[in-house]
């Protein structure tokens, strides 16, 4: 065993926010769940992680009980469920030394977001010395309003702003920042092969 699968966030907070609705992947637990399949019959370590914003009183503060795995997604015996506070899921967990003590050398990166924990974790992973592997269809993420944006508007107002990014670019952006650089960018189906018939 000397790759890992890394399942970033994937959990029922996003699902509390009002911006799920305009998530790029809504199937996104699904698609986490076909890459750990296939991680898994490949022989690959699994890991999965969470983020929470303890004392936060937010959809990631541990309390409300949403910081933990999307229906449909179950860590099987001996995969390792971390738990994160930063955007990373290395800085503030034992990633690296369980990857380290298990011999892994090459991971792969999903979940949830695109262009922030899952983007962060890839970019670091590299500077650690890992071959990564960015599955981008096996991310998801949301809308960016503008710097310049008033806040609190609603999703409607934010979706309607031509200046907020919309998710095809900010995955597109992610993978030119990614490919050639820290990552070698992947599909689901590169990954986890649809059965055929």
């Amino acid at each position: 065993m000397n790759r890992a699968l890394l399942v970033i966030d994937v959990q029922e907070s996003f699902r509390r926010r009002p911006n799920w609705e305009a998530v790029s992947a809504p199937d996104i637990a699904a698609r986490a769940a076909r890459l750990a399949a296939a991680a898994r019959a490949a022989g690959d370590l699994v890991v999965w992680i969470l983020h929470a914003e303890p004392g936060s009183g937010g959809a990631f503060d541990p309390a409300l009980g949403h910081v933990r795995l999307m229906d449909g997604l179950a860590p099987e015996a001996g995969e390792p469920v971390m738990t994160k506070t930063s955007r990373n899921a290395f800085t503030t967990t034992g990633l690296q030394q369980l990857l380290t003590e298990r011999g892994v050398g090459e991971v792969a990166v999903c979940g949830v977001q695109t262009e922030q924990c899952c983007e962060t974790t890839a970019r670091l992973a590299a500077d650690l010395g890992y071959r990564v592997t960015f599955v981008t269809d096996a991310t998801a993420t949301f809308p960016i309003e503008h710097r310049d944006a008033p806040p609190g508007r609603a999703l409607a107002e934010i979706l309607a702003d031509p200046a907020t990014l919309p998710t095809d670019q900010i995955i597109a952006r992610t993978e030119y920042a990614l490919a050639g650089r820290f990552a070698a960018i992947a599909s689901l189906d590169d990954l986890a092969p649809a059965p055929v018939g």
